[in-house]
């Protein structure tokens, strides 16, 4: 009798985010073959957002996890941790630069930590998934928009806030949170506006109101991201969205209509206006454990976009394929299990904290803004 060979066990992740990614970079290092599903027809299909810090206990464990922190600290921008607190009249409460040693949250574009979690993985681009049905003889199937269906022992839902995998797990939907972002953005900043580009500094400025906020980031190549915040309709997000340019601007400088000449002008000189609402998914999220199925990132814990959803992605995905490489065949449903327990809870303490956090940062009170500044920032 020939010896018995095992079988990788066949497993799916959904979505090119930074979760999905690194789940299936950290299982290429362990030599566990994954096939990744991206609804995108290309990497480049769609602008990739801005920038993200990635902290040391959370992104960047991820990234030594997946072999590729020395690559991404030659590619980070430790001045951009640099931090700029403004009133509306332009009057800087704050000012905080980072020690020429510090590397706690250095910044990276996201298009730049997609290239480099990329790396070797061969994306199946163009495959959007519509439904995700566990509990086949044949394993969990996978249907596509394109009309094909496959078959995994596992499928990781890493696609995002409006996941087509979460639905095979939990009834839960995300919610609107009262406070939509209004992005936009100024290229090649330091030859076409230097004055915006000295304000803006090496990293990020801030400047609160009352239930309203201005953010600007930088990101690499004179490139600014430019976020008008506030406070809408509790259970219903504005229609910007369906507005053009031109129509946008003019409503959000009404909106922010006597603030501060310089900090207008972020508005006055952006380009094209993307709509964002934020929503947030219930806190803690937990579903009942279902064989062949689990969430990575915002399909399973939706959460404000203050500095924690993407590093504990990342951890998430990075911890996971851990634990499965470190498994036998027999032993992947129970490894699941017991990610999934191990880290809802702090999961759900995060989601949690970042809530609150939004609630303070667009605030009827906008000293609750500078006040939760004071506590994260070192001193």
């Amino acid at each position: 009798m020939s010896p018995r060979v095992a079988v990788s066990p066949r497993i799916a992740v959904v979505g090119s985010g930074p979760a999905g990614l690194t789940f299936a970079r950290v299982m290429h290092r362990h030599g566990h073959p994954v096939t990744v599903l991206e609804r995108d027809p290309a990497p480049d299909a769609r602008p990739p957002g801005g920038t993200l810090d990635l902290q040391e206990g959370m992104g960047q464990l991820a990234l030594e996890k997946a072999g590729l922190l020395e690559e991404f600290t030659a590619r980070s921008r430790p001045e951009g941790q640099a931090m700029r607190v403004l009133d509306p009249d332009g009057t800087v409460l704050r000012d905080w630069r980072p020690r020429p040693e510090d590397r706690a949250n250095p910044e990276i574009d996201r298009g730049h930590l997609r290239d480099l979690l990329l790396g070797p993985l061969e994306v199946q681009w163009g495959r959007a998934v519509t439904e995700v049905v566990p509990g086949g003889r044949d394993g969990v199937a996978v249907r596509c928009a394109d009309g094909r269906r496959e078959t995994f022992d596992l499928v990781i839902g890493a696609d995002g806030a409006w996941s087509r995998v979460r639905p095979a797990v939990s009834s839960a939907t995300p919610r609107y949170t009262g406070v939509t972002l209004v992005e936009t953005a100024l290229d090649d900043i330091d030859t076409r506006h230097p004055d915006l580009a000295r304000l803006v500094g090496d990293g990020s400025l801030a400047a609160y109101g009352v239930n309203r906020a201005l953010v600007a980031q930088r990101n690499s190549g004179g490139h600014v991201k430019v976020y008008a915040q506030f406070r809408t309709e509790p259970d219903r997000p504005t229609d910007l969205g369906t507005a053009g340019t031109e129509a946008v601007r003019a409503r959000l400088l009404a909106l922010f209509d006597g603030w501060a000449a310089p900090l207008l002008d972020l508005l006055r000189h952006g380009t094209a206006f993307a709509h964002r609402p934020l929503y947030v998914l219930p806190a803690p999220h937990t579903w009942p454990h279902v064989p062949g199925v689990t969430l990575l990132g915002d399909a399973a814990h939706l959460m404000p976009p203050l500095g924690v959803g993407a590093n504990l992605a990342m951890l998430e995905g990075a911890e996971l394929a851990e634990s499965l490489a470190a498994s036998g065949p027999g032993d992947l449903d129970a490894a699941v299990r017991a990610f999934e327990e191990r880290t809802g809870a702090r999961a759900g303490r995060w989601a949690t904290m970042t809530l609150a956090g939004l609630d303070r940062l667009v605030s009827p009170d906008p000293a609750q803004a500078l006040a939760l500044w004071d506590e994260v920032q070192p001193s």
